[in-house]
């Protein structure tokens, strides 16, 4: 079931995968019984959260969502990514996220080409790894894209903030460099920990 849009994984996904693994598939980093239960397990925490933040007085005690979780349901399909991306995983430090995909640019940028020098960066499938720092507090997001690189060779920033206001802010305009967000679903707190997200939710004042 595809429950979450784009914007709204990048606001719990972002805000909650920290940890300190390497990038594996879950053939090869665990058995396929322990990867299903980790995709329904996700799956069944991101229905709560949902369900929670319906209330009109949400229940407070913690949720706990696992990096292990959160990355094997991104791989299940059940995240409806934007078109032309795929294979999202996460990982990283307390407050650093670090990203990989699989990007087709092309998909991205269909419809709206340009002969502009500074896009020509941004053509053809290749594998991304973008850096940001994250806090969730007072039902605030905040987000700062630090550095991307494309097939391993840095994205200079000039070149990445023309990129970002041409073709992702058109759909996403809250997205950006910077980003500073209402959380969904009464989420008052996302804190990010080794390895782990804690959501808090309450009503919102």
């Amino acid at each position: 079931m595809r429950v979450f849009t784009f914007p709204a994984i990048l606001v719990i996904a972002a805000l909650a995968l920290v940890a300190q693994q390497q990038q594996q598939t879950p053939a090869a980093s665990s058995t396929q019984a322990i990867y299903n239960a980790q995709v329904q397990s996700a799956q069944k925490k991101f229905d709560y959260i949902i369900q929670n933040g319906a209330k009109a007085a949400p229940d407070q005690n913690p949720t706990v969502l696992t990096e292990n979780e959160i990355n094997s349901w991104l791989m299940s399909g059940n995240a409806e990514l934007p078109k032309g991306v795929r294979k999202l995983q996460f990982r990283g430090n307390p407050g650093v996220i670090d990203a990989t995909a699989t990007v087709d640019f092309d998909q991205i940028t269909a419809g709206r080409r340009s002969s502009h020098p500074l896009l020509s960066l941004f053509r053809g499938t290749h594998e991304v790894q973008a850096r940001a720092s994250a806090a969730g507090s007072a039902g605030v997001g905040q987000v700062h894209i630090e550095s991307v690189s494309i097939d391993g060779v840095g994205v200079p920033k000039f070149a990445l903030e023309f990129f970002v206001d041409k073709y992702i802010r058109p759909k996403y305009p809250n997205l950006g460099m910077d980003s500073t967000f209402r959380l969904p679903h009464k989420i008052d707190i996302a804190r990010v920990g080794s390895r782990k997200l804690t959501v808090t939710q309450k009503a919102l004042k």
